[in-house]
């Protein structure tokens, strides 16, 4: 398997023979590998090296800081439930600490909603602390949002839907930007059990993020310029995917392979040590809570029972060690289904 680099910059004009080839690219590498890297992006000027470190400053707040910002399950005297700061858990596979962002760091408190943990108000730290992050962040997560809709635009056109297919879904969405450190622990990972190492380039590597495939839709990953991504070929081999400086490592959720029967793939990665500190900013793009995911009129898509974003999400992302303990704080709303 070999991981495409795509310049989807025609994703974003006119209908012509540029559209249509990155198109046919788009929709290749989402029916084979389920893995891209793209260049030509929305925001793609704020991923170099110094832009880079300015989005990720907040990893250099004091601890006290950081901890203002914890989720309930972490601090039970804290009101965010879904959102916010989740500290590093020793003794786990999932070896990072970061934060989640949602859609009122871009679109302010007109998208924050009391009834549903999963638009409630991101905490974020004061402006004095880190001046302009907030800023560039909010910028940061709009970017990924065009980019997200143009990606699913070109995924709709592919599949022989209209080009909006998918719009109406997506507008007001949940969608989350998360910033994430994998600090390099040795003598944490030299207490790991056997199971928790793989041999990569005749070295013993610890795993330090699970393989797993992503539960929604689209996932546009930036990387810090540090190896340590890899995805999984069909063979089961593993194959890394190198950063790249302004580009975004793209791989697509199992929802979205239900969702067009198969047709796009959601594929298997994890996290090997680079033997250093990483960093990694994944903008996952996502519908609304409130959108029903129906079949798709594709040939060959298997029917299903129609059900609620939020519904799948939250039965989903709580199972997580950073999510863990909240389950029973959001009830499925599936009665409120068409």
């Amino acid at each position: 398997m070999t991981i495409p680099r795509i310049d989807i910059a025609p994703l974003f004009g006119p209908p012509d023979d540029a559209r249509t080839a990155a198109d046919r690219a788009v929709m290749e590498a989402a029916s084979t590998s389920g893995f891209m890297t793209i260049a030509g992006f929305r925001g793609a000027e704020m991923l170099t090296p110094e832009n880079r470190r300015r989005l990720l400053a907040i990893f250099a707040l004091p601890e006290e800081e950081k901890r203002k910002l914890w989720r309930w399950n972490f601090d039970h005297s804290r009101p965010n439930v879904y959102r916010g700061w989740y500290p590093l858990q020793k003794g786990t596979l999932s070896q990072k600490e970061g934060i989640d962002m949602g859609p009122d760091l871009a679109h302010g408190s007109g998208r924050i909603r009391d009834d549903d943990p999963l638009a409630e108000e991101t905490p974020l730290p004061p402006e004095e602390l880190v001046p302009g992050w907030r800023a560039m962040a909010a910028a940061y997560y709009r970017a990924m949002e065009e980019t997200g809709g143009a990606v699913m635009r070109s995924l709709a056109r592919g599949l022989g839907l209209a080009e909006t297919a998918f719009d109406a879904a997506f507008e007001n969405g949940v969608s989350t930007l998360r910033l994430t450190r994998y600090p390099y622990l040795p003598e944490i990972e030299a207490e790991r059990p056997d199971e928790h190492f793989v041999v990569h380039d005749g070295r013993r590597r610890a795993v330090i993020g699970g393989a797993h495939v992503d539960s929604g839709f689209v996932t546009l990953l930036a990387q810090d310029g540090v190896e340590g991504l890899q995805a999984q070929a069909h063979s089961g081999e593993w194959i890394d995917v190198p950063p790249a400086e302004c580009t975004l490592a793209v791989n697509f959720g199992k929802l979205l392979e239900r969702w067009t029967g198969g047709r796009v793939r959601a594929t298997l990665h994890r996290v090997i040590s680079p033997e250093r500190e990483r960093f990694s900013m994944p903008f996952f793009y996502e519908p609304a809570a409130d959108a029903e995911i129906a079949p798709l009129r594709i040939d060959g898509a298997a029917p299903f029972e129609p059900f609620l974003y939020g519904d799948h999400v939250w039965e989903v992302a709580t199972n997580f060690v950073e999510l863990r303990g909240v389950k029973h704080l959001r009830q499925p709303r599936r009665q409120a289904a068409s």
